[in-house]
């Protein structure tokens, strides 16, 4: 991202904190919907490109206009409609739903449930994942993020109704972690639409119920909808309404307080509330108000030119087109999470700390869900709960660090190549799949991120933390503590989310803390030091709440997370030395081998090409002094990280990092060493490539874009 040349120092960064902060004040937390999160992409860019004005005045009346905009709201809300939603799965355990619930809804919902999943056809409790052996419902009605803030009485409070896919009305609950069903179950938890249904993508499976329960503002309103409805009326009785199309009732008087379930077991369920014309004028207050509090901040307190904002909404554009093809339910929705998957896991935990936190149980918050870490990335579920105080029930906080992963791949590439390469590299990488080959492309980092795995997100923190260390510009790092301690506070989450990355990390806080000795910049040494220092902390909790002493995560070394182990690698050389080449560990050695080699994209065929870069990594690390030293640190930070593949499981999210800075230090060498050579070689080949008409194209239309976006300065 291009930033005003004052940017780099504490004072202003904290000034652009400031008035994001701001922002986020006047848009109200959570920020969960579309429109709002719009709105801060739109301010948050201006505010880091831009320059922040320090002038106080500017920022009295900034602050007092949002105040004002946040105190409008408040006295002039929009009213409010009470929700409560819940899976509904009765075995003759669901306490808490037969208990709580409405009689004859319950009886009805039951009913409706018992003709969907008879209960001679369901899934065995021997069976694996059988829901009938996970967990029930505890309460009512389920927890829900975005009524953190609101002391609501049920799930949650709402302004209004319109849903045809549950996963844009956004049931938290679906991804709790007792609900953790798969295989051989007769009960999923949802599937995948076809690719072409791009605003759809998923089918949520699960059966739940939607309660709703309107004030009197909404009288002379319609309520329409298409499925099931049980409408409460006189002694708790409710008339069971089933409508195939959709059909629309008027709310009433005498509907006013009373409960209103939409039921979704055997059939889809769609409602879509229509409200009067004064509610419609009411209801856009909020996000006027919040639209202009933004407007204010920025107006008041930055100042930027339009070419500073082409490159960052062309990255922030771009990468929202991948995200929509990929999966447009990242973008505000909650998606049912794959049973059994680390996603599910993750955000289980996630939902569970927020809940204790809120009780003012933070011992228990702070346990995350397990006495001993076990799962391999532990930091994600705290980062998803951080998540869920800012965003509600949606993954808004996962996407705005997808969205940032391309302005750290450019700024890692701006570090070492020049302008036009680390531009189109940038673009390459967010826009065009054949990177795949070499992990190098966006859509790999997005498809994991969306099924909720920490890789994508420690792959960010890296790259982030290796911009840090080694500063934005070929003149270096400089001496100061605030930069090193960002670095290694970078590094240190980057291993919290993904242990398996502390090699690379190690080599590269190492070697960086050793130069800074040598030069004799304490400060730096320090910095990286303190800030590195919270990486302790999952030890830390292993030992408070296990009793034990594990430094990352329990699972790093069982069995199955070692195909490959120290003690395979030691059997297979005694069977070579024996020349038993088709021993057990030699063939599996090969096999661990050729699967590192074959790359991100697990195809044999590319072993000699990914070969090649690991030739180039020794190269740059350990003969290449005309190579700056921080790319040979960084190539020997690959080195070390590298050879994990020859232990560790083979899966192809582990290594998509390893790759894509392979591919960096690949690119610098080829602009410097290896394409001359090859010009040499090719002589012919390569004047005839200068002068295609293609390449001659893209130049120029690169020379513009550097040109728009300061680049070329």
């Amino acid at each position: 991202m291009v930033i005003s040349s004052e940017s780099g120092t504490a004072s202003v960064l904290w000034l652009r904190i400031a008035a994001l902060a701001l922002v986020v004040a006047g848009l109200g937390l959570p920020i969960n919907d579309v429109f709002r999160y719009a709105l801060l992409l739109l301010a948050t860019v201006p505010i880091f490109v831009g320059r922040v004005s320090n002038r106080p005045s500017a920022w009295l009346t900034a602050f007092g206009l949002v105040t004002l905009a946040v105190t409008a709201q408040m006295s002039w809300p929009a009213p409010r409609i009470d929700e409560g939603h819940n899976v509904f799965i009765v075995d003759g355990r669901s306490l808490a739903l037969a208990q709580d619930l409405p009689a004859d809804a319950f009886r009805q919902m039951s009913a409706e449930f018992d003709e969907r999943y008879p209960p001679d056809s369901r899934c065995g409790l021997q069976s694996d994942y059988c829901w009938r052996k996970g967990g029930f419902p505890d309460r009512p009605y389920a927890f829900s993020a975005d009524g953190i803030y609101d002391r609501a009485a049920y799930s949650r409070r709402v302004t209004g109704i319109d849903f045809s896919d549950p996963v844009w009305l956004r049931l938290g609950f679906i991804n709790e972690a007792q609900y953790n069903w798969s295989g051989t179950s007769d009960l999923q938890r949802g599937k995948r639409n076809p690719q072409w249904n791009v605003l759809h993508p998923w089918q949520l499976t699960m059966p739940y119920f939607v309660m709703v329960r309107f004030p009197a503002d909404f009288v002379g309103s319609q309520l329409c909808w298409q499925g099931l409805v049980l409408w409460e009326g006189a002694g708790e009785r409710f008339a069971a309404w089933q409508q195939p199309e959709f059909a629309c009732r008027p709310i009433e008087g005498g509907d006013i307080g009373r409960r209103i379930f939409g039921v979704s077991i055997a059939a889809p369920l769609a409602i879509r509330l229509v409200p009067t014309m004064s509610m419609r004028l009411r209801q856009l207050v909020e996000p006027g108000l919040a639209l202009l509090a933004a407007g204010a901040v920025l107006m008041l307190l930055v100042r930027w030119r339009p070419r500073q904002l082409a490159l960052p909404f062309t990255f922030i554009g771009l990468s929202l087109l991948v995200v929509l093809l990929n999966d447009a339910s990242f973008i505000g929705g909650v998606r049912p999470f794959d049973g059994g998957d680390d996603g599910l896991v993750y955000e289980g935990m996630a939902r569970s700390i927020v809940q204790h936190a809120l009780n003012g149980d933070f011992a228990k918050a702070l346990e995350g869900g397990e006495k001993v870490f076990y799962y391999g990335g532990p930091g994600l579920r705290y980062f998803r709960a951080a998540e869920h105080f800012i965003f509600g029930d949606t993954f808004l906080g996962y996407l705005s660090l997808m969205l940032l992963l391309p302005f750290v791949v450019f700024a890692a590439l701006r570090r070492f190549l020049n302008a036009h390469s680390s531009l189109a590299l940038t673009l390459i990488f967010i826009a065009i799949p054949i990177g795949a080959v070499f992990g190098t492309t966006y859509f790999q980092y997005l498809k994991w991120a969306a099924r909720g795995f920490a890789d994508p997100a420690a792959a960010t923190m890296f790259i982030a933390g290796l911009v840090a260390l080694a500063g934005a510009t070929t003149s270096g790092p400089n001496r100061r503590f605030a930069p090193a301690f960002g670095a290694g506070l970078l590094f240190a989450a980057t291993i919290w989310l993904r242990p398996n990355l502390a090699p690379g990390a190690g080599i590269l806080l190492g070697g960086a803390g050793i130069a800074a000795l040598w030069q004799g910049q304490i400060g730096r040494v320090a910095g990286l030091c303190l800030g590195f220092l919270p990486v302790l902390g999952m030890a830390l909790h292993n030992w408070i709440y296990g009793g034990v002493f594990v430094l990352f995560s329990a699972n790093a070394t069982i069995p199955e997370a070692l195909p490959m182990a120290p003690s395979a690698w030691v059997a297979a050389l005694s069977e070579l030395l024996r020349l038993d080449l088709t021993g057990e560990h030699v063939q599996r050695g090969i096999w661990q081998i050729a699967q590192w080699l074959a790359g991100p994209w697990s195809f044999l065929a590319l072993i000699p090409l990914h070969a090649a870069a690991i030739i180039v990594l020794v190269r740059v690390a350990l003969w290449g002094r005309r190579f700056d030293p921080w790319l040979r640190l960084t190539a020997g930070a690959m080195l070390a990280q590298h050879p994990v593949a020859l232990f560790y499981l083979p899966y192809n999210r582990y290594y998509y990092l390893a790759w894509l800075l392979t591919a960096l230090v690949c690119a610098v060498w080829l602009r410097d060493e290896g394409g001359p050579l090859l010009q040499q070689r090719f002589l012919r080949g390569a004047e005839w490539l200068g002068r295609h008409p293609l390449r001659m194209w893209l130049g120029r239309v690169l020379d513009w874009w550097t040109r728009v976006t300061g680049l070329a300065r």
